[in-house]
């Protein structure tokens, strides 16, 4: 029992996690796979490095990524690749765009956390992952 007299429950806060990042990120996703031309074009005029192939790429994890995570489908393997993709953009967002920690790229920074949980925390007992027996 923690400080506070209220229940934990590993299971739960996986489950939580996992669909709160799921839900979140599949909201990005859903313009730029709507869009993918544009995301392309606006990924290269930034200058990041391999603007198209990344905007592809970024766009497809963040889509099929997040309908996963709400599934709870490859989880931890998809939670690594969003750190991967928060780490990369959290850099390039500081060093080539100029962006503050506050109104800037705080929100990257706070996916990168919630990435990592549900990559160290897996799926959680209500997923694809447990039913098939994966992870």
């Amino acid at each position: 029992m923690g400080i506070l007299p209220l229940p934990t429950s590993p299971d739960l806060a996986a489950t939580v996690a996992r669909m709160a990042l799921g839900a979140l990120i599949l909201v990005h996703g859903v313009p730029k796979i709507k869009s993918l031309r544009g995301t392309v074009g606006w990924v290269k005029s930034t200058g990041f490095p391999g603007g198209a192939a990344f905007a592809v790429l970024f766009s497809l994890l963040e889509f099929f990524g997040g309908i996963a995570l709400l599934l709870g489908f490859l989880t931890q393997i998809v939670a690594v690749l969003f750190v991967l993709e928060m780490v990369a953009t959290s850099i390039f967002s500081k060093t080539k765009l100029g962006k503050k920690f506050v109104l800037g790229y705080e929100l990257d920074a706070v996916y990168l956390v919630l990435a990592a949980t549900v990559a160290l925390l897996g799926a959680g007992p209500w997923s694809a992952d447990r039913a098939l027996g994966l992870f």
